[in-house]
């Protein structure tokens, strides 16, 4: 069921890629994806037009419920950036043949993505054998569903036993609160949800341990990118200083602002952006993130889901699908 649902999204992306030649340079004018319910400081900028101006273009922002949706936006030309993009739906779609690339660590937030399992079921760490056979809610293809696979492996749960559903992270929480499943996973406000009907099995820092990392990325498709790099160089630029703003004065009425971007309440806003990381522009170019580790993680990804029957084949490679050259030149701005 798992391997349909995702094969059957990688089909469609590939299927839809042709859109992505006929897109022009946008007439003036360029379309960004990103996330409701997930506060990020790039947002401040957002409401105050800063990407208009760096750019000297009209950025349109459209929102997404899943990676998977930005992936097959991209693939149709409808979006040439879309910020905070998990690494496994970019995974699944690159590993599918979508010509798309990295260019930006968004943010890592190993606590603000994970599963949880219905408090009534009384499971935890030590009794995860437990979940053999239940049903659980997952977004197929993103974060959460490489993050449910890790755990699932490390209790040694088979997932061929479960009963797995693909489910957006709003409707897991309701599927969770409503006993109609078992289990969810899922990230952001539908997290949060999440969490006030059961607990989680393992951590941030314990998930960290195993290596189960969780981070964000900005990516666009790669035709764009080589022809547009200035454009998105400047974008880069804007949320790095975004970013640098909320280090160095994490307050509330930037925390309004940043609530009322991404549709959350200031409390929901607050719990979810604390459990978040934005690195600096110098440490994603180190080999931390995107000068090294970022690839072979992604091929770390791909094995993950080709093993699981997700995905059919793995690139052997990622390092091509990471394009740092717009966030060395926005460095420079």
């Amino acid at each position: 069921m798992i391997k349909k649902t995702t094969a059957g999204f990688v089909a469609a992306a590939v299927m839809a890629m042709t859109g992505q030649s006929a897109f022009a340079d946008g007439h003036g004018e360029i379309t960004v994806g990103y996330f409701l319910e997930w506060p990020m400081p790039m947002m401040v900028a957002k409401a105050s037009g800063a990407y208009d101006e760096a750019l000297g273009m009209k950025v349109n922002w459209v929102s997404f419920e899943t990676g998977t949706a930005m992936s097959a936006a991209m693939a149709s030309g409808d979006v040439q950036l879309s910020v905070s993009q998990g690494v496994p739906p970019f995974v699944v779609a690159a590993s599918g043949g979508q010509n798309i690339q990295v260019v930006d660590v968004a943010v890592s937030y190993s606590d603000n993505d994970n599963c949880v399992v219905r408090a009534d079921l009384e499971i935890d760490a030590s009794s995860a054998g437990e979940l053999a056979g239940k049903k659980v809610a997952v977004p197929l293809g993103t974060a959460a569903h490489y993050g449910f696979l890790r755990q699932m492996g490390h209790f040694g749960i088979d997932v061929a036993s479960l009963d797995v559903v693909d489910m957006a992270p709003p409707e897991g929480a309701v599927a969770l609160s409503q006993g109609a499943v078992d289990f969810a996973c899922g990230y952001g406000g539908g997290l949060g949800r999440m969490k006030e009907h059961g607990n989680v099995l393992l951590t941030g820092d314990e998930k960290e341990a195993l290596g189960i990392l969780v981070f964000d990325v900005t990516t666009g498709p790669a035709d764009y990118i080589a022809e547009n790099g200035d454009i998105v160089a400047k974008f880069l630029s804007v949320t790095a200083g975004a970013n640098a703003a909320w280090a160095a004065n994490p307050n509330d009425e930037t925390l309004a602002i940043i609530a009322g971007e991404a549709g959350m309440d200031m409390d929901a806003a607050k719990s979810a952006i604390s459990t978040m990381k934005f690195p600096t522009v110098e440490d994603q170019l180190s080999s931390t993130w995107l000068g090294g580790n970022a690839a072979t993680f992604m091929k770390g990804v791909a094995d993950v889901f080709v093993e699981a029957g997700s995905i059919d084949t793995a690139l052997d490679s990622y390092e091509d699908s990471v394009n740092v050259g717009p966030l060395t030149a926005a460095s420079n701005m």
